[in-house]
């Protein structure tokens, strides 16, 4: 069977022209992809191209498939080499870090669960343990969030020093921490209580108080300073 490219598509079926003449949210998630990934293979288009990619995940459909894949697991896919992995792994970041910003001006950081549903997509499905900090101003109004130490399967070590030291850098008064357990399962170690008793001290004794400590489970969490744990 031949396949037509692109250009040899009726008009009125071309992304491109579509998404010119129309605007982008008429385009279906596969022809959106579609453009972002420009080319086929010699056996079919850009758009059966971007509708295998969105159909990569068992129980999964639609450009939320971006957010769960790797590399690998893309180049692994006929027709997606590493530029196109590379440009769909980034529009899947652009894309998150869009709805992290319109959803930052509503989040109370007096509020745990604002806080824990903010981050809770961008963490939960972390395969490594990943400590993030949240640097606050006077109002609690977020100034920028890092992440500060990467560990294994099940241990990221904090050290105050460091994330104090990007305290400073954000000229913070308050900061935030969270983590995530890859298990699942948010409920802090002994391990956990302890270093954030360390890190709370230390930011004390700088003058930035540590605001909670929120461990991330899979669509769970625990917030320490909640549990009167810190």
């Amino acid at each position: 069977m031949k396949y037509l490219t692109i250009k040899e598509l009726p008009e009125n079926e071309r992304p491109y022209e579509k998404c010119e003449k129309y605007g982008p949210q008429v385009l279906s998630d596969s022809e959106l992809l579609a453009i972002i990934i420009k080319s086929g293979n010699k056996n079919e288009r850009s758009t059966e191209l971007a509708y295998r990619v969105l159909q990569m995940k068992e129980g999964r459909y639609g450009v939320s498939v971006l957010n769960h894949v790797s590399f690998g697991e893309l180049t692994s896919i006929k027709g997606v080499g590493r530029v196109k992995a590379i440009q769909l792994l980034a529009v899947a970041e652009l894309s998150k870090r869009m709805s992290e910003d319109i959803k930052r001006e509503g989040i109370s950081f007096e509020n745990s669960e604002s806080v824990a549903g903010f981050f809770m997509e961008r963490m939960r499905h972390l395969e490594r343990e990943e400590t993030r900090a949240v640097f606050l101003d006077s109002r609690l109004k977020m100034i920028s969030d890092k992440v500060v130490f990467t560990g294994t399967v099940g241990m990221a070590p904090m050290e105050p020093r460091e994330i104090l030291r990007e305290a400073l850098l954000a000229d913070a008064v308050y900061f935030m921490l969270l983590h995530n357990h890859p298990s699942g399962d948010p409920t802090p170690s002994d391990a956990d209580i302890n270093t954030t008793k360390r890190v709370k001290e230390a930011g004390n004794a700088v003058g930035i108080r540590l605001k909670d400590h929120i461990i991330i489970g899979d669509n769970r969490y625990v917030s320490l300073k909640d549990k009167g744990l810190m």
